[in-house]
């Protein structure tokens, strides 16, 4: 077969980023368990260990980035990437082309000029490391996305040359200060930029795009987005994002789905609606994991629905569980959203995860006995509970099954930090996968490396434009013109959380939920204070309403990932959830309006 004219090999490919990866993974897990066994044992630590983690986040961020890009893995609102080299422009395509590589130059631009800053006065991170040497990732980052851009647009050099002309035509100073007088810039580019989402523009480039078009408009120097991105992306909990989604994937990649399946299945397969239940199980853990739950439809979809339409559960009903449930696990420990939402409005994570507890569980109740219920109408042959069988597959999976308790001690014990935690999850899980049960043979860890950098490049890409989309938003008081806007136009405390469940459920299906938290919270945040709304209730309140917004139609991400998975239509994927959706609507009034259900734990 010949090949694809539109595929191409980024230039890229031959900086060795799978044996960095590995190194940067391999330091990040190493030295927080270093850091837990010195003090065990009253030993001296490494020094600057954990800023060097924190770090090491910034570079697994942005060449998780770089994967991303090459990879055609950047998180957007389309299916079809706008990277790969077409042989004609199409209008909308070009457009998008030229506003993420307008996007990427200038943020390589401003992020050289913070360096060129930190250069002429340097700090140091740790012994002889100048913090301008960590931040140095971050123009070659987004300066190789660029020249990706570049290089995978067209096949022909002069539309490629386009983009470049139309770079500097907007580098020239005399031209853009004509053009600001001229005509309304920032309308126009907010609605280029809009464009640019709609055609396939991965998300950060519309978060970025908007953060740069505010500050030049207010003549703020660009390098602030890479300054504030900087700031987000080596806060001290951050490393626990890589480090979980790389134990997670570790597990996704070997049989532990398999065997949880068997245990829940003798455990619960008794029940009716036993299957789909352990299936909600399967799936809450794995995206408490992973962090995402695209991660989960796409890794465990082929193995659940062939098993729930085998036990005589209809397709309508399984895609539906399947869909519902890739988000079910984002509040429990260790989830990413939740983490990030304790580090962008300032409440501990910890309690974060004390309160999304009792949510978490009543949302597996309420699904649970859906499926219960379904079960019973289609009379479907139940399970016989086999004690010995049961204690035989329990203790077969023993090692997996004791995982969240490891990851409950750890988090909720006061033994270790958050991050510590993490990396000895990642450690405990790589000593089980490839050397206890050796589903994952060692050459296979380099393409899982990879991929779970390219998944956590693609998130924290994110978080750093839309930390500077916030700053502006903060810097031009937006929050302040809110609050007060609020004070006067809603009554209550209620009024102001109904309006909040609508506002949220928008926010959710039409962002994804790590850019929803940096860009919404602070600006919901002083109202909740306002409201007399306690801050870990907002917290769970604004991730069940994003969990809501996964699967509300029509640009829920689940229901895009469900339909591109099983290869089925978007209104029959509508259908099958509607009755999920009516459940999770029923779960986040609850949660919203008893706050006890948050709050119990901590009294």
């Amino acid at each position: 077969m010949g090949k694809d004219p539109r595929s191409f090999e980024s230039p890229i490919k031959g900086i060795g980023e799978e044996t960095l990866a590995l190194v940067i993974f391999s330091s990040m897990t190493v030295l927080p368990f270093i850091e837990t066994f010195t003090r065990l044992f009253n030993l001296n630590s490494i020094p600057a260990s954990q800023i060097l983690v924190q770090h090491f986040t910034l570079w697994i961020g942005f060449l998780g980035a770089v994967l991303a890009s090459r990879r055609n893995k950047l998180l957007a609102l389309t299916r079809d990437s706008i990277f790969h080299r077409e042989q004609n422009i199409d209008l909308g395509k070009w457009i998008a082309k030229v506003t993420t590589f307008l996007v990427l130059v200038s943020l390589a631009w401003g992020s050289w000029e913070l360096v060129k800053i930190e250069m002429d006065y340097p700090i140091d991170i740790a012994p002889n490391i100048p913090r301008w040497f960590a931040q140095i990732i971050m123009p070659i980052g987004f300066g190789l996305m660029a020249i990706h851009v570049y290089l995978s647009s067209y096949q022909k050099h002069l539309h490629r040359f386009t983009l470049i002309g139309i770079s500097l035509l907007l580098s020239i100073s005399g031209f853009t200060e004509w053009m600001f007088d001229l005509i309304p810039v920032v309308y126009i580019g907010v609605v280029v930029i809009m464009l640019s989402i709609f055609y396939g523009a991965p998300i950060f480039v519309g978060l970025g795009g908007l953060a740069i078009l505010m500050f030049w408009s207010d003549y703020t120097p660009i390098s602030a987005i890479p300054a504030e991105a900087y700031r987000i992306v080596v806060s001290p909990t951050l490393p626990t994002i890589p480090l979980f989604t790389l134990a997670g994937y570790i597990l996704a990649e070997s049989r532990a789905s398999e065997r949880l399946v068997n245990v829940f299945r003798e455990l619960f397969g008794w029940i009716p609606g036993g299957t789909p239940v352990v299936i909600v199980l399967l799936c809450g853990f794995f995206t408490a994991l992973t962090g995402g739950s695209g991660v989960t439809i796409l890794a465990l979809g082929g193995l659940l629905l062939p098993m729930l339409i085998k036990d005589g559960y209809s397709r309508s009903f399984s895609l539906g569980l399947i869909t519902v449930s890739g988000s079910i696990g984002l509040l429990f420990p260790p989830s990413l959203p939740l983490i990030i939402y304790g580090v962008t409005a300032g409440v501990s994570v910890k309690d974060v995860f004390i309160a999304g507890l009792i949510p978490g569980i009543l949302l597996i109740v309420l699904i649970s006995s859906w499926s219960v219920f379904q079960g019973r109408k289609n009379k479907i042959e139940l399970k016989k509970f086999i004690p010995k069988d049961a204690m035989r597959v329990s203790w077969e999976t023993k090692w997996e099954l004791f995982l969240p308790i490891l990851i409950l001690l750890g988090v909720f014990g006061g033994f270790t930090t958050l991050v510590e935690t993490a990396a000895i999850t990642v450690i405990y899980v790589f000593v089980i996968e490839f050397f206890i049960y050796r589903d994952i043979k060692l050459k296979e860890l380099p393409a899982i490396v990879i991929e779970c950098a390219t998944l956590i490049g693609g998130v924290l890409i994110i978080l750093g434009v839309a930390m500077g989309l916030t700053s502006y938003l903060v810097d031009a008081q937006i929050p302040m013109i809110i609050l007060s806007w609020a004070k006067v136009t809603i009554g209550n405390k209620y009024v102001f959380l109904f309006l909040l469940n609508i506002f949220l459920l928008i926010v959710g299906c039409l962002m994804d939920i790590f850019s929803a938290i940096i860009v919404i919270v602070p600006l919901i945040a002083p109202l909740g204070t306002y409201f007399g709304v306690e801050p870990v209730h907002l917290a769970i309140i604004f991730i069940a309403n994003l969990e809501l917004g996964f699967l509300t139609p029509p640009v829920g991400m689940n229901l895009f990932l469900s339909a591109y998975r099983f290869d089925e239509p978007m209104p029959k994927i509508y259908q099958a959830t509607l009755p999920f959706f009516i459940i999770k609507l029923f779960a986040v009034g609850l949660i919203t309006y008893l706050p006890f259900l948050t709050l119990g734990l901590f009294h």
